[in-house]
């Protein structure tokens, strides 16, 4: 076994025992908080991260439950007077666009679970500066500084973007791939 599989093995059995003092750390620290380094290596290096200038981690806290958003705008108002949303987007996204929002002049390269506790869900979400020299250089990584690819998050294009829009699991089964939900709506 590669040396990945088994920091894999690793953090499954420190996920499982030692994650509570993690948290209570995490929950003081901002919502929004650059580290160091990533707290799972072999997931990091799997989408995209490299140890380098221009590529760096956040860890991004989302809180968990319901979605509400206010039906009202100023003046008296009951107190039932909230919508109780159903979400489409899922936390992966939500923390991806936040930290993006956080780090305007980078884009999100990709995102990756790495905890959840009682009130608040933990991602890791790798960016990359686009106008950085090393991100530039590297072939691997030039493609970000296309103008195409500026605001890929806010249009779905990651990862968490693609399985909120419905376009994971192409002809496995499935009547067609569609585009989109609202494009797949819009034709019916």
């Amino acid at each position: 076994m590669g040396v990945y599989k088994y920091l894999k093995q690793l953090w499954q059995k420190d996920h499982d025992s030692n994650m509570g003092e993690r948290y209570v750390e995490w929950r003081r620290q901002p919502v929004t908080h650059r580290i160091e380094r990533p707290t799972r290596l072999d997931r990091a290096r799997a989408l995209g991260y490299h140890a380098k200038q221009g590529i760096f981690v956040v860890r991004q806290r989302v809180s968990s439950g319901g979605h509400t958003r206010e039906d009202w705008s100023g003046g008296r108002h009951s107190s039932n007077s909230s919508i109780r949303l159903n979400l489409r987007k899922n936390y992966q996204l939500i923390s991806e666009e936040r930290a993006a929002r956080k780090f305007k002049n980078c884009e999100v390269l990709n995102s990756y679970f790495v905890g959840h506790d009682a009130k608040n869900y933990w991602y890791e979400v790798i960016m990359l500066d686009r106008a950085h020299p090393n991100t530039l250089a590297d072939h691997r990584t030039s493609w970000i500084a296309n103008p195409a690819h500026k605001g890929r998050v806010f249009r779905g294009l990651t990862s968490a973007g693609h399985k909120v829009r419905g376009l994971r699991h192409k002809g496995m089964g499935a009547e067609k791939a569609r585009p989109s939900r609202r494009s797949h709506f819009r034709r019916m």
